[in-house]
């Protein structure tokens, strides 16, 4: 904790999410949808499938940590939104809480 503050230290494992997030975010967030509709390097599967999986991934990793059932995450039709999507799941685990290895796997799959 900050004494001078009187605020918390921000856990690093959520300094370390945020940061993956971020650069995410700013590698893809002005892709257009011809982007997104690319397949990936050597996958079969577009880029947007793929940020979409993510996506998935993170919101079963909150489900977990806070003990509610898994649901599935919609696939919008605007590709666009995803990285707002990556933003919002990721805000949502670690405000509930997530154990620090939660957040270190989710740091791993975002990187």
């Amino acid at each position: 904790m900050s004494a001078a503050q009187g605020v918390p230290d921000p856990d690093p494992a959520d300094t370390d999410l945020d940061r993956a997030v971020d650069l995410l975010v700013r590698q893809v967030g002005h892709w257009q949808q011809p982007r997104w509709a690319a397949t990936t390097a050597g996958g079969n599967v577009s880029r947007a499938d793929l940020v979409h999986r993510l996506v998935q991934e993170i919101a079963n990793l909150t489900a977990d940590v806070e003990g509610r059932p898994r649901r599935t995450v919609p696939r919008l039709d605007n590709d666009l939104v995803l990285p707002d999507q990556v933003r919002v799941v990721a805000a949502d685990l670690v405000a509930a809480g997530a154990p620090t290895a939660a957040l270190a796997h989710a740091t791993g799959q975002v990187t």
